[in-house]
């Protein structure tokens, strides 16, 4: 199995604080792994960290191209943007800033928009989006890029069940017949049960991994979810 992102002993300091410690994991080509764990335990932090966008300690290394779906708060909704072309700005990176999308670039876009089911909402604007379209929206994006990698910040919150199912089928699309690997933050432990391959428990460090029957372990859920209260809240 090709390893696509590999953490080794990283450390991310946020506001003189440590909100991640000695965490190392690993996720191959061709696996869904969910990183769970409570609020304020790093998770989006590590995300970040693996994207480059956070300075770290210890090493992180990424292989291939690498998309990210950020949490829907943290895209502009009023931006006057239809779907087509919300999702064609994850193509930035491979036009470049000042250049017009090239046929590669559309169609990239195009297929991105078939997988998530947007193509008949194309020219629609997103503010008038629900919830469930604009999670799909951010997919899209992020698929636009063709990634080998996929991160994923809570994918599933607040959203309807048909886009629920329809992100769980894409998912293992994209595992199984694909070979991509993705890295999802979830508090949807149903969810992360039903679709990932791994889990890791993670509170400012790795606390537990393995399958999916890791969720169903009182001892390490309990260490996961408990550590925060005894070592102080830190935003993810």
């Amino acid at each position: 199995m090709s390893v696509l992102v590999s953490v080794e002993g990283a450390g991310v300091v946020l506001g003189g604080r440590q909100a991640l410690h000695d965490v190392s994991l690993q996720v191959g080509a061709g696996e869904l792994v969910g990183l769970i764990g409570p609020n304020g335990a790093g998770k989006t932090t590590l995300l970040r960290a693996v994207l480059g966008l956070l300075p770290c300690t210890g090493r992180v290394e990424t292989r291939g191209a690498v998309g990210y779906v950020p949490q829907r708060h943290e895209f502009a909704w009023d931006f006057p943007i239809d779907v087509a072309g919300a999702v064609l700005t994850g193509r930035t990176r491979a036009m470049g800033r000042l250049r017009r999308p090239r046929p590669a670039d559309r169609a990239a876009a195009g297929r991105a928009l078939e997988l998530t089911g947007l193509a008949a909402l194309r020219r629609r604007p997103v503010g008038e989006l629900s919830g469930g379209q604009r999670q799909r929206v951010l997919v899209a994006r992020a698929l636009a890029a063709e990634p080998e990698l996929l991160l994923l910040d809570e994918p599933f919150t607040g959203v309807d069940v048909p886009t629920q199912d329809l992100l769980n089928e894409l998912f293992g699309r994209l595992t199984a017949e694909e070979g991509k690997a993705l890295l999802m933050t979830t508090h949807d432990l149903a969810a992360a049960a039903r679709t990932c391959q791994r889990v890791v428990l993670l509170n400012r460090t790795v606390v537990a991994e393995g399958g999916p029957e890791v969720l169903a372990d009182p001892e390490r859920m309990l260490r996961a979810f408990g550590l925060d209260r005894a070592m102080g809240g830190v935003s993810a």
